[in-house]
């Protein structure tokens, strides 16, 4: 199997060198978790706990019966203080939990093993108790995507360890340090969707990761493919396109295609959720760029301040000019340390002044032309983001804006430093209102 480039993207530099041989560590609890109750895409839990409540490592904590969410739990023991609106690393206050941590913290107790139910129906309970999502970034709940359309038979599984955001390694190292599990996982997961096979995407920057999985893979139905380093490679339509050379629909999901694509960090949280019953209580983060004291891959509980996390790598070297959740390509700029890691929180990255770019002033689009060339999606971003910065919805609407996957590309080649992602963020909104009867 030989992968093809897709068309548009760009080489850009990784900038991996700051953790990508950091070997995952586990930090000191903190004093007290944030645990929101909307980590993932979809219907937001109800709390299930009060103030005053003694909660344990792994207890749901909140819960909702729409069929698009996931439930949380608590990632350590403690008391409940707090049911209260939070900030989150979307800049928007959200519900949430905050627990003051015991100081003596008990560890989780696994279910026996005896109790697993590996039927098609016990996996994907399994998966929907642990309050799985796609630790990607997307967030979007692991149990809905084991369930397609019965008219839309999934055949391939791709697991995604590309990893193509700047910076970030997390899934790098999971990979190298965790492969048994991923491929564990992987068998659960095309168990659950009926799939005949699994290939196991990585890009061939990280030579280690694909040596990993190759040496422990005895499974002839799972494939470990190598991709070409490009950005945006691990995108859900730009891998499909260039594994498997098929197109999936605009407006559609990857089910059109016969294809259900996972992150390989979820592959990893669906094996413990099966085999040992244990919730998505904590993830590997990557705590990475030129202003912080010593980079890492980090195991850090969900609900865990930004503030924590970085003291655990020496804190900062100077006034930080950006602190970005996620990569510096698609990740959400911080005003305050004081947001918890989710989920979907792949990295903290901390950049100084003289890396960080800032949108600052911008003037009108020159038609250059190098976001067309970009564009992994076949737009025209120069012309969408007049329409969207003019207002005109129902232009935006006729030129695709929804087919934007907002991958960054658009404004980093922008020569006029247009703020062209949060011209579209701000505009999808508005066609999706247009459109409702």
């Amino acid at each position: 199997m030989t992968p093809k480039p897709f068309m548009g993207g760009l080489k850009i530099p990784h900038y991996k060198s700051f953790t990508e041989h950091a070997s995952i560590t586990v930090i000191p609890a903190p004093e007290q978790l944030v645990i929101p109750l909307r980590q993932h895409i979809g219907a937001p839990c109800n709390s299930l706990v009060k103030v005053g409540d003694a909660v344990t490592t792994g207890q749901k904590i909140g819960d909702s019966d729409a069929f698009v969410s996931a439930p949380v739990h608590a990632s350590l023991s403690g008391r409940v203080t707090a049911v209260e609106m939070r900030p989150s690393h979307s800049g928007q206050d959200v519900p949430s939990v905050v627990i003051d941590v015991d100081d003596a913290q008990q560890p989780w107790c696994p279910s026996a093993p005896e109790t697993r139910d590996l039927t098609k129906d016990g996996i994907i309970a399994a998966v929907k108790e642990a309050g799985i999502v796609g630790m990607g970034g997307a967030g979007f709940p692991t149990a809905v995507k084991l369930q397609p359309p019965a008219d839309k038979p999934v055949d391939t599984v791709l697991l995604n360890g590309c990893e193509c955001e700047p910076y970030l390694t997390c899934d790098h190292r999971v990979m190298v340090e965790m492969p048994e599990q991923i491929l564990k996982g992987a068998a659960y997961i095309r168990q659950a969707l009926g799939a005949e096979t699994v290939l196991i995407c990585v890009e061939d920057n990280k030579p280690d990761a694909v040596e990993a999985l190759r040496q422990r893979n005895t499974d002839q139905s799972t494939r470990i493919v190598t991709v070409p380093t490009k950005y945006p490679q691990g995108a859900e339509k730009q891998l499909i396109k260039a594994v498997l050379g098929r197109e999936v629909p605009p407006q559609l999901l990857p089910f059109a295609v016969g294809v259900v694509v996972q992150n390989v960090g979820t592959a990893v949280a669906v094996c413990e959720a099966v085999d040992q019953g244990k919730p998505l209580v904590e993830r590997v983060v990557t705590v990475t760029g030129d202003n912080i004291a010593d980079p890492k891959n980090l195991r850090v509980p969900v609900g865990t301040l930004l503030s924590h996390v970085i003291e655990q790598c020496g804190g900062l070297i100077k006034t930080p000019a950006k602190v970005i959740v996620g990569g510096p390509m698609t990740g959400v700029a911080q005003k305050s340390l004081s947001v918890p890691v989710t989920k979907a929180v792949t990295g903290i990255t901390v950049l100084n002044p003289a890396t960080a770019v800032t949108n600052g002033e911008y003037t009108h689009c020159v038609r250059c032309g190098r976001c067309v060339d970009g564009c992994p999606m076949l737009l025209y971003p120069n012309q969408i983001s007049v329409f969207c910065e003019a207002n005109l919805v129902e232009r935006a609407r006729q030129w695709n804006t929804m087919d934007c996957i907002e991958c960054g590309i658009c404004a980093y080649v922008c020569p006029s430093n247009r703020p062209i992602i949060r011209f579209v963020q701000d505009m999808k909104p508005r066609i999706q209102a247009a459109q409702r009867p």
